[in-house]
């Protein structure tokens, strides 16, 4: 028998129903996803390119009407110290080198960093805070932190973050996908497979990673935090490079022009869709789209990447730093333009914030590293009647301890991880502004009432005045328009979700 004839006639079992749902399901699809309606599309400034049609996402998203269209997450890997920047605690001044007592460490599990030291002394922070006052609450600020003191009254800060993981890899993973094991999808894969794209020439969620003044840039951060996971491959995050090309293989090789590529691709489409036809395997879709963004991000992203439109006075607003390509200044103005030209979900990574020594050398390189940029995205969002609608957030994986590690001095000092309470803050999109919310004991250690008694939050059930990850994470997507228990996807005979079965969106924290 022919061999191609033969091929054509196999069709296993699992074909046979993958070609079916290909086939109704793409029926029922065309019906149900109305692009105008998930879209979000706004009327664009003059100068800004017009948008490309809306990619939408699965049906019947957004569940209700959102309140943010797009998310731009600041991520501090390895751990800011609370203690240092947000948490004042000006009486452990007295504490001095005194030890942390027993009763509020409580049995802790340690890092192997620390579990072997025979003291754990008591560091107070050397840097001074004042308090920015809005209505009637008030946020305390560090020295270090100057120009994000001057966003306060847009800022939400939470005091009373927690999490499981006490170790760098589990706990980024841990807030990156809500899992602490590798290989589910990040929360940008999610936001994108539940909403889509606001345009069609841009990716719908962009990564970008960002310079470290201070060169010690320790923890790793790989792929699979912007990755998809189970989730079809299309709504990984997208690496945006500061130098070269963007992108890998953005630009056509030599001797190939615009014309030959398009040819090009469109040939390799029809193969990949007798490839589809065949087999119903979602991936083949995915890589057909796939290489059609790649075909329009060669136009799409020099236009984005090109800063030489910007104005004087947005570069004076984020700092001269915004001129060189792969500073944190420099990706904070440049999701200022992804959000306006309708990415969905922006992250910027800042690593080197794990000071386990040498903390007073290190976390001044860090904050100024950040601080002006993160004040002047939020300042820019709101001049250009953006903040409302993009949420904002910053923050690490966990926080820093009170006792010190390593030598210490009034003049210098190291901190250890610590997860059961940590500061991170949003902006926009629909939290309440000028707000703190969450309180820790006179040593920062654990979370407490508005008694001050100790609060021993537990995964299982919400505590108010407690906020863990998978509670960060429903309120992210509650902001969306999304309800986290109705965002699923069934893989290996089980339906998962970014919290997986636990999380409570936070209402004290929301408009």
């Amino acid at each position: 028998m022919d061999p191609i004839r033969e091929l054509e006639l196999t069709m296993t079992r699992r074909q046979l129903f993958g070609r079916t749902i290909m086939g109704v399901g793409t029926a029922a699809l065309s019906q149900l996803l109305h692009a105008s309606g998930l879209g979000f599309l706004a009327d664009q400034e003059d100068g800004l390119p017009k948008l490309g049609k809306p990619r939408p996402g699965i049906g019947g998203l957004p569940h209700f009407q959102p309140r943010a269209k797009r998310v731009i997450m600041l991520c501090m890997n390895g751990g800011p110290s609370q203690l240092d920047l947000f948490e004042h605690k000006p009486k452990l001044r007295e504490l001095y080198d005194t030890d942390l007592p027993e009763d509020i460490r409580n049995g802790q599990r340690l890092t192997t960093m620390t579990s072997g030291q025979t003291r754990f002394p008591i560091a107070p922070t050397k840097y001074d805070f004042k308090k920015y006052d809005n209505n009637d609450d008030g946020v305390w600020v560090s020295e270090l932190l100057p120009h994000t003191a001057s966003v306060v009254p847009e800022l939400c800060v939470i005091r009373s973050m927690w999490t499981e993981a006490i170790n760098h890899d589990p706990a980024v993973t841990y807030i990156q996908t809500g899992s602490q094991l590798p290989g589910r999808p990040s929360l940008g894969a999610w936001t994108s497979y539940g909403l889509g794209s606001m345009n069609e020439d841009l990716p719908t969620y962009v990564v970008l990673h960002s310079k470290v003044s201070s060169g010690d840039a320790d923890q790793a951060l790989f792929s699979r935090l912007w990755g998809t996971g189970f989730l079809p491959s299309e709504h990984q995050g997208v690496s945006l490079r500061s130098s070269g090309d963007p992108v890998l293989y953005l630009s056509n090789p030599d001797g190939v022009d615009s014309v030959l590529r398009r040819k090009t691709l469109n040939d390799l489409e029809k193969l990949n869709e007798l490839q589809l036809n065949q087999f119903g395997d979602p991936e083949i879709s995915a890589r057909i789209k796939q290489y059609e963004m790649a075909y329009r991000m060669q136009t799409s992203v020099p236009e984005l990447m090109d800063l030489s439109k910007e104005s004087d006075k947005t570069f004076e607003l984020y700092g001269q730093e915004s001129k060189t390509p792969g500073t944190f200044a420099a990706n904070c103005l440049l999701a200022r333009r992804l959000a306006e030209r309708g990415v969905r979900f922006i992250q910027i990574y800042h690593r080197g914030w794990d000071q386990h020594t040498n903390l007073t050398g290190n976390l001044p390189k860090q904050c100024k590293d950040v601080d002006q940029a993160c004040a002047a995205l939020i300042k820019d969002l709101k001049q250009r009647g953006m903040l409302e609608d993009t949420l904002v957030i910053w923050g690490g994986e966990f926080g820093r301890t009170v006792y010190c590690q390593g030598p210490l001095s009034k003049a210098n000092y190291g901190r250890d991880h610590h997860p059961r309470c940590f500061t991170m803050w949003m902006a926009g999109g629909g939290v309440k502004p000028g707000i703190t919310y969450g309180q820790t004991d006179d040593f920062g250690y654990n979370i407490v009432d508005k008694t001050g008694n100790v609060i021993e939050p537990s995964i299982e059930t919400f505590t108010p005045g407690a906020v863990h990850i998978h509670d960060l994470h429903a309120t992210v997507l509650n902001r969306l328009g999304i309800d986290h228990t109705r965002l699923t996807y069934r893989y290996q005979g089980r339906d998962f979700r970014l919290t997986d079965v636990h999380g409570h969106v936070v209402k004290d924290l929301i408009l």
